[in-house]
């Protein structure tokens, strides 16, 4: 029988924000942690398919009060130890890898966390590799692995963009790629240069310009830029666009047929679902209370705590927050790492321990306190 592991704090996930978040714990004197990765650290950005990039730009500027967008720690620069401004997946894994060997964070892989429950004022994780407990737990595991794939009859035909290891070796001339948004512009840009017929449907349409500015909600100035590159540059017909809703996926004599609302497309390969992600806290759903209307956690919007459970909180792109002037949707590196300070704070003090050390983050304008401030963030030009 396996022997129970303890901690202070156990930090669930060693992606992007479970090494952030570690290395912020790590500041404060935090010496009893864990962080327990399934995979490998920065797995889920090792499952992107090779030619996907970071739409944010990694620029060495940390010398000069920006730090880089896709940095994790205001000490670290992506462009600089990578020598690239848009990252692939398995550069940014070497990344955080590197992070977090330079930090000496306790990382311990290949441990998959299949339970939490509270009880006592404590937590106890049931895993591959025994019980754990901790007295803090940072729910940071990535979205990757929990693919989005309902919506319509016909889904379980189709592959998630998620499967899909190189768009390059992609078998068949016609495809259909189910939704518009960033995954679904860059596999269309792929395979379209790659010399397939695509066709890219979406009901929102989110390949139009829009006068929102917050790239959580619209389409990225990166892939606006592929998209009319696409337009001006492929051959007529070769990337097709319908603002519509799929109703359905057949297969008939060795073709798929996608049925939309006044529509049936032929393709000659299983249409790609470019449709999100349902986030890993559905492993957790019965620790949080739940926004009615958006479906999203509702956590403290001091230190996104779980408002149901005490010292249980969340870090990365699941993390969102009402405010007055709408919801603050933290879904990009440069956004979610704004809290890892916050994070790291609440449990120092809770911890009585020194949190003067966050101040790094602080000069580093790398800590959001005022969500409000962050949804109204259409520009005049």
């Amino acid at each position: 029988m396996k022997s129970i592991k303890s901690f202070d704090v156990i930090v669930v996930g060693a992606g992007a924000s479970g090494v952030g978040v570690g290395m912020a714990l790590k500041r404060v004197g935090v010496e009893s942690m864990i962080l327990l990765e399934r995979g490998k650290v920065g797995d889920s950005f090792r499952r992107w398919p090779e030619e996907m990039r970071f739409i944010t730009p990694s620029f060495p500027s940390n010398a000069f009060g920006l730090v880089d967008l896709n940095a994790v720690h205001p000490s670290t620069s992506p462009a600089f130890s990578l020598g690239e401004e848009h990252p692939a997946g398995r550069q940014y894994a070497q990344y955080l890898d590197a992070v977090a060997g330079w930090a000496d964070l306790p990382v311990r892989t290949g441990v998959d966390v299949r339970s939490v429950s509270y009880k006592n004022n404590g937590f106890s994780l049931e895993t591959n590799d025994g019980a754990y407990t901790a007295r803090f737990i940072v729910w940071a595991a990535g979205e990757l692995q929990y693919p989005q794939r309902g919506g319509f009859t016909g889904a379980e035909l189709c592959f998630h963009n998620s499967e899909v290891e190189s768009w390059q070796s992609w078998k068949g001339e016609s495809i259909a790629v189910i939704g518009g948004y960033e995954s679904g512009i860059d596999a269309a840009f792929h395979l379209s240069r790659a010399g397939k017929s695509v066709v890219v449907i979406d009901p929102n349409a989110p390949w139009k310009k829009s006068d929102e500015s917050d790239p959580s909600l619209v389409l990225s100035p990166y892939t606006i830029a592929r998209f009319h590159q696409m337009e001006e540059e492929l051959p007529k017909g070769r990337a097709r666009f319908i603002a519509e809703k799929v109703r359905r996926v057949e297969e008939q004599n060795g073709q798929f047929i996608i049925r939309t609302q006044t529509q049936e497309i032929p393709t000659d390969s299983r249409p790609v679902l470019a449709t999100g992600f349902q986030g890993s806290l559905s492993l957790i759903r019965d620790l949080f209370d739940w926004d009615a209307a958006e479906g999203f956690p509702i956590l403290t919007q001091s230190a996104d705590e779980s408002t149901q459970i005490p010292g249980l909180f969340v870090s990365g792109p699941m993390v969102r927050h009402r405010t007055e002037n709408g919801v603050a949707v933290l879904c990009f590196i440069y956004k979610f790492r704004m809290r890892f300070a916050l994070i790291a704070a609440e449990i120092s003090s809770r911890m009585q321990l020194d949190a003067s050390p966050l101040s790094e983050y602080e000069d580093a304008n790398m800590v959001l306190r005022d969500l409000a401030a962050c949804c109204g963030s259409s520009c005049s030009c």
